[in-house]
């Protein structure tokens, strides 16, 4: 069975076979420590029952006003951990964390070649609202979609209400 924790300091150790992938934006440990620091709610592991992590959430709250939201900076699982519904129980954990703090909105930042996971966020509630152009570097740059799903405190559906034109990464709020 399946075991969702919170993240600890040890599973750096032993969260490369999650991170090793092309999709996974991988970090310094000063930055990891740096979200476990501040944002330990927002970190979270879904863990095997022989101890193997098989995929982590990464987040934080941020914003002011009707700005105020949960972000996701990471979700992956691990390849051999795939379609069986971790990324969602992930995502739907921070949600909550995200509902506790009153944010307004959950968003995340995708590669718009990532087509599985675009489906995914959109099976769970997420809708694009903007695209953020040449957003992750690489040769060439490529575009993100930054993807939202309303919570409670957004009564309106004010914060998914889809924005037409494209943005820079220097634009983003």
């Amino acid at each position: 069975m399946t075991t969702l924790r919170p993240f600890i300091c040890d599973d750096m150790f032993h969260f490369n076979n999650v991170n090793l992938d092309p999709l996974t934006e991988t970090y310094g440990l000063p930055f990891y420590m740096q979200y476990l620091a501040r944002w330990p709610e927002y970190f979270q592991v879904a863990e095997s029952p022989d101890g193997r992590i098989m995929g982590y959430i990464m987040g934080k709250a941020e914003g002011s006003g009707e700005n105020w939201h949960g972000h996701v900076t990471a979700l992956t699982v691990a390849p051999e951990y795939r379609r069986l519904g971790l990324a969602a129980k992930l995502m739907e954990v921070l949600e909550e964390s995200s509902e506790l703090k009153n944010n307004y909105f959950v968003d995340l930042f995708v590669r718009v070649s990532n087509k599985v996971a675009i489906d995914m966020y959109k099976r769970i509630g997420y809708t694009v609202y903007r695209t953020v152009l040449e957003y992750y570097s690489g040769d060439p740059d490529e575009d993100a979609y930054d993807m939202r799903k309303a919570l409670s405190k957004d009564v309106n559906m004010k914060s998914v209400q889809p924005l037409k034109d494209p943005v820079r990464p220097e634009d983003i709020e």
